[in-house]
C-alpha cells in the first residue's frame, strides 16, 4: 500500500537518469529510529582521545568553513567546529540558520562568504559538509578550485542527491510545495529536483577538478542517505559506523576529517 502520493515518493526524486527507461526503485523508509543514536555517538565523543586531540595532526591555522544539513544550522556543527579551532584550524560558521532555501542562492551566498574568508586570509578554505552541505561542498570545489583546498563532504549523495528515506523527501517536497507557491523559481528552474537547471546543478553535476582532494565519509547505518550513493571513485571514500545525524558527532569521522585536512595542507597553501 502506497501511503504517500507518487509526487513525494517518486516524482523529481527518482535517482535513475531520466531517459535510461528503468522503473524508479522501491521507496526505502530509511532508518527513522536508528537515528536518535547521534546522542549516544555525542557522549561517545566527548570520551574519547580524539576528541583531546590525541594522535590528531594538528592544523596551522588553515581555514575551514563547516555548512550544516538539510533542516539544520550552523549549531548542528558547532561540537565540530570548537573542536577544529582546539586542533588550530581557522574553523568558521557558514552564516546558514536552517538550510532550506534554494540550492542556488545557498551556494551564492557560501561562495560570496568562502571568497571572503580567502581574501582576508591569503590561504585556500576546506569546506566541510554534513548531509546538504556536501553537495554544497562539491559545487563549490568546482565552481572555484583556485580557493578551495580540499572538500571533505560526510554523509551526502555526491552523484545522486535525492537517494535519500521518503520521510526525508516528503519534507523536501513539503519546502518545494512552499516555494512553489510563494516564487516562480520552481517552475522556471526546477528547484528541489533532480532537473534543477539553476548554476548549482551545473557545478554539482560537473567532472570534479582533480586538483582538488575530496573525501567522503559515510556510514552502513545511515538512516537518511543511502550510503551507496556516497562512495564515488573520484573521492577518497571512508566509512565510519553510526548514524546519518551522528556523522557531526561521530568519533571516527572526526579523526578521518583530521586526516584529510592535514593531507590536504601543500594544497591549503
Amino acid at each position: 500500500m502506497n501511503l504517500l502520493p507518487d509526487p513525494i515518493e517518486v516524482a523529481s526524486f527518482d535517482p535513475t537518469p531520466p531517459g535510461t527507461g528503468e522503473p524508479p526503485p522501491r521507496g526505502w523508509w530509511g532508518r527513522p529510529i536508528a537515528e536518535l543514536r547521534w546522542q549516544a555517538e555525542l557522549a561517545r565523543l566527548v570520551t574519547d582521545p580524539v576528541f583531546r586531540g590525541v594522535d590528531v595532526p594538528r592544523g596551522t591555522g588553515e581555514p575551514v568553513v563547516l555548512v550544516p544539513g538539510f533542516l539544520a544550522g550552523d549549531s548542528s556543527l558547532g561540537v565540530m567546529r570548537g573542536w577544529l579551532r582546539r586542533m588550530n584550524y581557522d574553523a568558521r560558521a557558514s552564516g546558514i540558520v536552517a538550510n532550506v532555501d534554494c540550492s542556488d542562492r545557498a551556494i551564492n551566498r557560501l561562495d560570496d562568504f568562502v571568497a571572503r574568508v580567502h581574501a582576508d586570509t591569503g590561504r585556500r578554505v576546506t569546506i566541510v559538509g554534513h548531509s546538504r552541505g556536501g553537495h554544497f561542498a562539491k559545487a563549490l570545489a568546482r565552481r572555484h578550485p583556485d580557493r578551495v583546498a580540499s572538500a571533505i563532504s560526510m554523509g551526502a549523495g555526491l552523484d545522486r542527491p535525492f537517494d535519500i528515506s521518503i520521510p526525508t523527501k516528503a519534507a523536501v517536497a513539503a519546502f518545494r510545495s512552499l516555494y512553489a507557491s510563494t516564487t516562480d523559481r520552481v517552475a522556471r528552474n526546477g528547484c528541489f529536483t533532480e532537473t534543477c537547471r539553476c548554476r548549482f546543478a551545473q557545478d554539482y553535476n560537473g567532472t570534479f577538478p582533480d586538483e582538488v582532494p575530496l573525501t567522503s565519509i559515510y556510514s552502513r547505518g545511515d538512516g537518511v542517505v543511502r550510503w551507496e550513493a556516497c562512495v564515488v571513485p573520484y573521492a577518497t571514500c571512508v566509512e565510519v559506523e553510526g548514524s546519518h545525524v551522528g556523522l557531526a558527532f561521530n568519533r571516527k569521522a572526526y579523526r578521518a576529517v583530521a586526516t584529510a585536512l592535514s593531507a590536504a595542507r601543500p594544497r591549503a597553501r
